[in-house]
């Protein structure tokens, strides 16, 4: 299974370097003033390095040499792929901070705090899925989530008759470990994205450019002018 991975997205950058003309965008980009326009990083997390995205967005340039440099990405005539793949990496730029999780860890981590099962892991790449935990785990502190979530886990462990004994399992410290850091930074990660003027950038590692979306929308719908 691969890495389900949400990002915090300032939306109003977003919007802002999606209106763009592209040649600006390049010229931030090469000379590394885009730089300054990037959010401040959530602290105790982490995000993509400004200079991997840079060197895919220029890439992406290269990709399409047709491309109208006087117009912003929102006006280009290119493929939706493309367009979805610009929209991603412009996203990531916009990124307060990022969480990823390993899709199989989800259902120990989101499942237990829905109203309803989860019936396999692309329910993971609706939005409808976090933000129904979003609210349930706003009712909840960060000490008394994680606690359920490897209280649930041991409890799991017991029901297959596994160990939970240090000494015949030198696994189980750290696994527990790992399990509360994770379900704390995903606590506080829902809790900045309540605070914050932030939307929700949604993906997986592999996954289809077209299929990612922010807030429950495709970014390729988002990266299209509206003329209405």
């Amino acid at each position: 299974m691969a890495d389900v991975i949400l990002n915090l997205v300032d939306m109003s950058l977003f919007e802002e370097l999606s209106l763009m003309p592209v040649q600006d965008i390049l010229d931030e980009v090469e000379n590394q003033t885009l730089r300054t326009k990037r959010p401040e990083l959530d602290q105790g997390f982490h995000r993509d390095f400004e200079v991997d995205l840079e060197g895919d967005i220029l890439e992406w340039s290269d990709r399409n040499p047709l491309l109208d440099l006087s117009k912003s990405i929102m006006e280009q005539n290119i493929s939706s792929d493309e367009r979805a793949k610009i929209g991603i990496l412009l996203a990531k730029w916009c990124s307060k901070s990022e969480w990823r999780c390993w899709e199989a860890r989800l259902f120990l981590y989101v499942e237990p705090s829905l109203p309803e099962s989860i019936d396999g892991s692309d329910e993971f790449l609706e939005f409808s899925t976090w933000n129904s935990f979003a609210n349930t785990l706003s009712s909840t502190d960060r000490k008394s989530y994680s606690e359920s979530v490897v209280l649930d886990w041991m409890k799991r462990r017991e029901n297959l008759g596994e160990t939970m004994d240090p000494s015949d399992d030198p696994r189980i410290l750290p696994t527990m470990e790992a399990h509360k850091l994770a379900s704390e930074s995903l606590h506080v990660f829902f809790n900045n994205l309540r605070s914050e003027k932030t939307s929700l950038l949604l993906g997986r590692e592999y996954l289809e450019p077209n299929l990612w979306s922010i807030d429950g929308i495709y970014l390729v719908d988002k990266m299209v002018m509206n003329y209405d």
